[in-house]
């Protein structure tokens, strides 16, 4: 039996192993506090996501003590296999090579699997205990003898409250990682999820405005930069241009009748075909230019240090690139480009005025014909002019200060007048008379193409009701725009109008260009049908020009056609012109239909053509446009024999 100084001895020294394991115990205590806040500077410190995993595992073992710190985070791949992102203290193949996962089976209980599998904190404690087995444990027990750590804990990373990986510590002592220690690592962890969250929201963030500076500066169909982007480079390149005394050349292009080839081939497709032509131009530029997207169909080339010489041999050779049909959806599309060229200093010395100067000498270029033009002043006065008509035109249909013009029509056999075109004029107050063409062309940029159509229409149907009221009715023919063509309100206004004015419907006639009846076939002889149905003359304008076949010719429902004059005026010295003329005669009166010639000027080409049993005429032989009140006076002279004074005169608007 033991005595009271046995006792007293053994008491003794119970007391001082409980000392030495509480002064071990805050001695871990400690260190994982002062890990902790290490740990909270590297949160702060960190740029990304892989710099903070790796200055955690950093400050864990060197401020810490600890030997070994590795994240790994869980795959969702069949294996559940786990990468290591980041360690310290050993590297990360090393860790590779254990093959841990996060599975059920042995290979998924090693303690980072465990965590990552419960989300529950893991402890090993005196690893040479052969309690722990397992090839991959036995290489990691291995591993430990080497690295010098005896015990280890896992702890289960969160990032927005899922385990995303494991934190795993090693220490030298067999007995660490009491609960206080783990409960301070755990508090580490979970600081470490959340600084992980914050450098994943930056990322996201980042690529946010990423995404909106790619938006706002390049275009997303071509990837190009955009106008807005063209505009900053070019002004920077100006800026440098200056202090260097350089030039700068800056070409525009617009693929000509893109709208067109839209309709026919579609919009998807109208995509494919910018795409392969950007590509295209992409190919051609140095490291030094600046291809962007400035336009549905147009691009805009930026070449430094280039002068005129240079700028017009790169609009050859894009020109050229561009020459070969592209192939889409199928379809092999020729694909015509107009080129501008404007250089800085001396057509702009501000980015935007440039741009716009490029795009004037773009215009004057014709893309539908593929060339290119060098800007000069005259277009500026062009473009000035144009935007002052653009406005001004709108305030004259509103104001009604346009003018109704007619141009009569006659039969050739018998001389009768047998109606005529009805035609709008503008005079305007500061320019004069202004051609139709110029403005006709301002109303379709503009977007006043109908309400110009709309004049027009409530126009004639005015005069043709006064004409019927004072028992003198005429016919007048009304022009109508691929715009009015296919606009879906067109059909129910004259309809409204028949209503309103109560004229007969044999007193009005529409005249459509060919072209226009070719950019929608189907739709156009849709509307044709509408408008037929309302008891009016059809005749198609400008034959010839529009590429139909005849296939399609036969099923329109129309009354008659109209030779375009570029075919008439020189038949008396063009056998070519003089044969389509023939044959247009022919084909129409095959076919039923009253063929009327367009630009007769001369008395030549009047009996030429009644000798090929054209049915009427109409040109400056006849008379030149008039106002719609002095038809009448015109008609006494023609009747009487004495409408022949226009003979050879120059033309003029018409």
């Amino acid at each position: 039996m033991a005595s009271h100084a046995d006792e007293v001895a053994a008491g003794t020294g119970s007391t001082m192993l409980s000392e030495v394991q509480l002064a071990e115990e805050l001695a871990c205590v400690h260190r994982a506090l002062l890990t902790l806040s290490a740990g909270n500077r590297s949160l702060l410190r960190a740029s990304d996501e892989q710099e903070l995993l790796y200055e955690m595992c950093r400050a864990i073992v060197e401020t810490g003590g600890y030997r070994i710190a590795c994240v790994g985070y869980a795959v969702h791949d069949d294996r559940k296999s786990i990468t290591w992102m980041a360690s310290v203290g050993t590297d990360i193949e090393t860790m590779a090579g254990f093959d841990f996962t996060w599975t059920e089976d042995e290979r998924g209980r090693s303690a980072s699997g465990t965590a990552i599998r419960t989300g529950m904190a893991v402890v090993g404690r005196r690893l040479a205990d052969p309690a722990y087995r397992g090839a991959s444990f036995d290489l990691f027990r291995g591993h430990a003898s080497e690295s010098g750590f005896a015990s280890f804990t896992a702890l289960p990373l969160r990032v927005e409250g899922q385990v995303i990986g494991a934190l795993l510590i090693a220490a030298a002592e067999t007995d660490a990682f009491s609960d206080a220690e783990v409960k301070l690592l755990t508090e580490l962890a979970d600081d470490l999820g959340y600084g992980i969250e914050n450098q994943r929201r930056r990322l996201q963030h980042r690529a946010a405005e990423a995404a909106l500076a790619r938006l706002a500066y390049f275009d997303p169909l071509t990837g190009l930069p955009n106008r807005a982007r063209l505009r900053e480079k070019l002004e920077e390149a100006m800026e440098t241009a200056k202090r260097q005394h350089r030039a700068i050349a800056l070409l525009h292009l617009e693929v000509g009748r893109f709208h067109e080839i839209n309709k026919v081939i579609g919009y998807r497709a109208g995509d494919e075909l910018l795409q392969e032509l950007s590509q295209r131009l992409s190919r051609l530029c140095t490291g030094v230019e600046t291809l962007a997207r400035v336009g549905e169909a147009e691009f805009a080339l930026m070449i430094p240090n280039s002068g005129a010489d240079h700028a017009t041999k790169v609009a050859k050779r894009l020109l050229q690139t561009l020459r070969t049909p592209a192939h889409v959806a199928g379809l092999t599309i020729d694909a015509r480009v107009g080129i501008g060229i404007a250089l800085f200093p001396g057509h702009a010395t501000e980015a935007e005025v440039l741009m716009r100067r490029a795009n004037a000498a773009m215009h004057l270029a014709q893309p539908v014909a593929g060339g290119f033009a060098m800007y000069t002043g005259r277009l500026e006065q062009e473009y000035t002019r144009g935007l002052a008509l653009m406005g001004d035109l709108y305030r004259a249909i509103e104001e009604n200060e346009l003018r109704l013009f007619c141009q009569p029509k006659v039969a050739i056999a018998s001389r009768a007048q047998c109606g005529a075109e009805a035609l709008v004029r503008w005079e305007h107050p500061q320019f004069g008379m202004i051609a139709p063409a110029e403005f006709v062309k301002l109303a379709e940029q503009a977007g006043t193409i109908t309400p110009l159509t709309h004049w027009m229409l409530e126009a004639v149907f005015s005069q043709s009701y006064a004409w019927q009221e004072a028992d003198e009715p005429r016919t007048l023919a009304v022009n109508l725009s691929v715009h009015d063509l296919y606009s879906p309100g067109l059909v129910d206004r004259i309809a409204g109008l028949f209503s309103t004015w109560g004229i007969s419907p044999e007193l009005v006639q529409f005249e459509l260009t060919e072209g226009a009846l070719m950019t929608d076939p189907e739709s156009a002889r849709d509307t044709l049908a509408r408008l037929k149905n309302l008891g009016v003359t059809l005749l198609i304008d400008d034959f010839g020009t529009g590429y139909s076949s005849l296939s399609y010719l036969q099923r329109l429902p129309v009354d008659g056609i109209k030779i375009d004059q570029s075919f008439v005026r020189p038949m008396l010295t063009s056998t070519d012109s003089d044969v389509i003329v023939r044959s247009t005669i022919e084909l129409g009166h095959n076919l039923g239909l009253k063929v009327v010639a367009e630009g007769v000027e001369n008395r030549d080409i009047w009996e030429r053509l009644h000798s090929l049993g054209c049915d009427a005429a109409q040109g400056y032989l006849i008379s030149r446009p008039m106002p719609a009140e002095q038809l009448q006076a015109w008609e006494r002279e023609w009747a009487q024999g004495t409408g022949w004074g226009c003979a050879g005169q120059q033309p003029g608007l018409h």
